[in-house]
């Protein structure tokens, strides 16, 4: 498994994952709405945690920033 998760990707990931558990346990979001909300949370945490997103790889996406060849 390679990293296709970049820094600041992973900092959106996990920003948004904490926005929709406040949202689950302020009750806006309840029932199968907040279970979802509560699973693509997981889902995010999961992915960012790991630097690798299997849908970035389906569709050839790379966020991490590239090293500079050496001359």
């Amino acid at each position: 498994m390679k990293a296709n998760i970049g820094s600041s990707d992973k900092l959106i990931r996990l920003g948004l994952a904490v926005v929709l558990i406040i949202i689950f346990y302020k009750g806006i979001l309840s029932d199968t709405l907040g279970i979802i909300a509560l699973v693509v949370a997981l889902l995010l945490t999961v992915t960012s945690l790991v630097n690798f997103c299997p849908l970035y790889s389906i569709f050839k996406i790379n966020t991490t920033k590239k090293k500079e060849e050496k001359k």
